[in-house]
């Protein structure tokens, strides 16, 4: 079940790649790695406890908030909010593929698809 849980995020990250690939905004080579860990920034959180920490961590990698700024930046005719709203959405797909899932409260290492 796991080799076909991260296919699945696999194939959504290519999806998204895809998709990135076909938007107008033009950004230098350099930028796409920053942009793309941008989302880990949620992680500040844990510097000030595990419960924050996971709030944050959260509302970067839950793929429905991902999916409601594609939303908003597709009906608002926005490119750059609709590519905030991919990167948000491959990156998360690409976390889970490597089995960084939500967080729970608790633990940094407690996700919702099993300790890590």
């Amino acid at each position: 079940m796991k080799i076909a849980l991260q296919a699945e995020e696999l194939a959504q990250f290519l999806l998204v790649v895809f998709l990135l690939r076909l938007q107008p905004v033009e950004l230098p080579w350099w930028l796409w790695p920053i942009i793309f860990l941008a989302p880990d920034l949620g992680m500040l959180g844990y510097l000030h406890s595990p419960q924050i920490g996971a709030i944050t961590y959260n509302l970067f990698h839950h793929k429905l908030i991902a999916l409601f700024v594609i939303g908003l930046g597709y009906l608002l005719h926005q490119p750059v909010i609709l590519l905030a709203g991919l990167i948000l959405y491959g990156h998360s797909s690409f976390d889970r593929m490597l089995g960084y899932g939500l967080k729970y409260p608790d633990a940094f290492k407690h996700t919702h698809l099993g300790w890590l």
